[in-house]
């Protein structure tokens, strides 16, 4: 109750999480699902429009400046954490910022649907990790016949690009990881938006460093907003509601789709065409991770 005895109202995060939630509620979680991967992919192509500007490090730098600021306002979480908790939110913000630096730099220099597809690679990994089925390990012959047809007449695939996205995928098998220990240490969105935060005071010194007074002209400021909001605010909120409707293995199943997607909105957003062996390698991923993910079980 308040001071004066009456009691308090609804909290305006409140009232925007019901909203929020009634709209999401009205749509098919498997759509939710696929909307969030369109939103990511939609923001690494504009987020690409922008190096010419900033360079790769100035747009990643402004991708989780803002989408901090958003989440931080959004779930205003308390900073009254025990020793143990801010470890797991400081290496996870690390995590995410260093990942978020690595893909960046590949995109600079790789097409969208290569870096996507050789990013997946780390969450496979982890999907894989400790298997004893032998079934998984065709899925993992599977996904070593992608990168074999990625690298094929690499004359035309820039070397240090591939790495970065390898380094990209590496600390995304990490995020997921140092990701279910944040939820088991904070509460909603609260550590995801501490998280962020440390993301961004790793990224935005390096922005800074490399673009100077270029990140705060009032477009890039605009797009580096929009480029928040699809890349992570966005879809973010899409895959925690469509977790409430559908088994993880399920929404893994669905997020294999992303190197696919990704490769289709470089093709028809960034003009960047693949040649058939890549294509072939991003089916080639998308169906080991479709299938490694189908043959988990979830035990109670």
């Amino acid at each position: 109750m308040s001071v004066d005895g009456t009691e308090p109202g609804p909290s305006p995060r409140t009232v925007l999480t019901a909203s929020a939630g009634r709209a999401f509620g009205a749509i098919p979680p498997t759509a939710l699902v696929l909307l969030g991967i369109v939103s990511v992919q939609l923001g690494s192509a504009v987020a690409k429009q922008l190096f010419g500007a900033v360079g790769s490090f100035g747009t990643v730098s402004l991708r989780l400046f803002f989408a901090a600021v958003v989440l931080l306002l959004f779930w205003r979480p308390s900073l009254r954490m025990g020793r143990r908790t801010w470890a797991v939110v400081v290496c996870y913000g690390v995590t995410l910022g260093l990942m978020n630096l690595c893909f960046y730099l590949a995109l600079a220099r790789i097409p969208l649907g290569v870096a996507v597809t050789t990013e997946f690679l780390g969450p496979l990994v982890v999907a894989l990790a400790g298997s004893r089925r032998w079934l998984d390990a065709l899925w993992a012959l599977l996904a070593a016949g992608g990168v074999v047809l990625l690298m094929e007449g690499r004359g035309d695939l820039n070397l240090a690009g591939f790495l970065f996205a390898l380094a990209a995928g590496t600390c995304w098998g990490l995020y997921i990881l140092v990701g279910a220990a944040l939820g088991r240490h904070t509460a909603e969105g609260g550590g995801l938006a501490l998280g962020m935060a440390v993301a961004a005071l790793v990224a935005v010194p390096f922005g800074v460093a490399d673009s100077g007074t270029a990140l705060v002209q009032p477009w890039v400021l605009i797009a580096g907003l929009g480029v928040a909001l699809l890349s992570s605010v966005i879809p973010y909120s899409l895959d925690l509601e469509a977790l409430r409707k559908v088994p993880p293995r399920v929404f893994g199943i669905l997020m294999s789709l992303e190197p696919a997607m990704a490769a289709l909105i470089g093709l028809v957003v960034l003009q960047e065409s693949l040649r058939w062996s890549q294509w072939l390698a991003v089916l080639c991923v998308v169906a080991a991770s479709a299938g490694a993910t189908r043959g988990t079980r979830e035990d109670g």
